[in-house]
């Protein structure tokens, strides 16, 4: 009986200690409510964006445009040449899935870099697209030159990972993104066929994500330099003078070329007849 009586006590004791704590709140209700309110979705920064807004901008001294005859800058007539072979290489590059293209000469002094230059300038328009044109005649500053600008680093340091290629590279208008050279490397061969030179330029790839990466490369029949980068691109566009260049060395030129990668074609540059089927009508605009 006294044990009956003691259970009691205890059981009456407990029920008046949980009479006076504080309700808890029901979770499972408050659950529901919460999930019936609509959360507003947190904002995703691009991170292609925001690395492409570090470049340093690419400014043209209007000197620079008029005697390097950078033609295809804002557009209009002396652009339509390198618009149409912007166009061309576009319609290659999409049709084959390829996204990067080696700009090839057999000699110096043919307009290489003018031609990889202005194509920049021509891609810059294409609002839509991210365009990455590297210098990699490497001893020279040719491009540097051609677009008037006096560089810190050369892109050696980017290949051997000294340089980001954020902190290197100089924007043009916003879509355009040049790395260019400062000083002739020592050794530009062994450079560009070491294996660490595809790691440099896939980590570009990767981190810039460009719809076209463009090289300006050093002439063949000068120098081995070339023959390491061709094997990392997906194609090649050779440019050769006319009445310069003799058909031997073009022809030479392109089977070397045609071992290596995609030989995309031919530009026949400082040709003095721009009529008929391979050139364009003034009097049309």
């Amino acid at each position: 009986m006294d044990r009956l009586q003691q259970a009691i006590s205890k059981a009456r004791n407990e029920r008046d200690e949980r009479a006076v704590e504080p309700a808890q709140p029901m979770r499972t209700s408050k659950a529901r409510v919460e999930t019936k309110e609509p959360r507003p979705r947190p904002r995703i920064s691009n991170d292609v964006d925001s690395r492409w807004a570090e470049f340093d901008p690419l400014l043209l001294p209007s000197r620079t445009i008029m005697n390097n005859r950078l033609e295809a800058h804002g557009g209009g007539e002396s652009a339509i040449p390198y618009d149409m072979l912007r166009t061309k290489i576009l319609q290659q590059m999409r049709k084959n899935d390829w996204k990067r293209l080696a700009i090839v000469s057999p000699e110096s002094g043919v307009g290489k870099s003018t031609i990889s230059a202005n194509l920049g300038l021509s891609f810059s328009r294409m609002r839509e697209k991210r365009t990455i044109i590297l210098d990699f005649d490497l001893r020279r500053v040719g491009l540097a030159k051609m677009l008037g600008q006096k560089m810190k680093q050369s892109m050696s340091g980017v290949l051997e990972g000294r340089v980001p290629f954020g902190e290197h590279g100089l924007c043009f208008d916003g879509n355009v993104a040049f790395g260019l050279n400062r000083e002739r490397v020592k050794n530009p061969s062994e450079l560009l066929q070491n294996p660490a030179s595809a790691e440099a330029l896939d980590e570009i790839e990767k981190l810039y994500e460009p719809d076209v990466m463009i090289f300006d490369t050093a002439p063949m029949m000068v120098s081995d330099d070339s023959q390491g980068l061709l094997q990392m691109v997906d194609c090649a566009l050779l440019v050769v003078a006319a009445e310069r260049t003799p058909m031997e060395r073009i022809d030479v030129t392109e089977r070397q070329l045609s071992e290596l990668t995609n030989v995309m074609g031919i530009v026949l540059n400082r040709c003095r007849y721009t009529g008929g089927a391979h050139g364009y009508e003034n009097e049309y605009y």
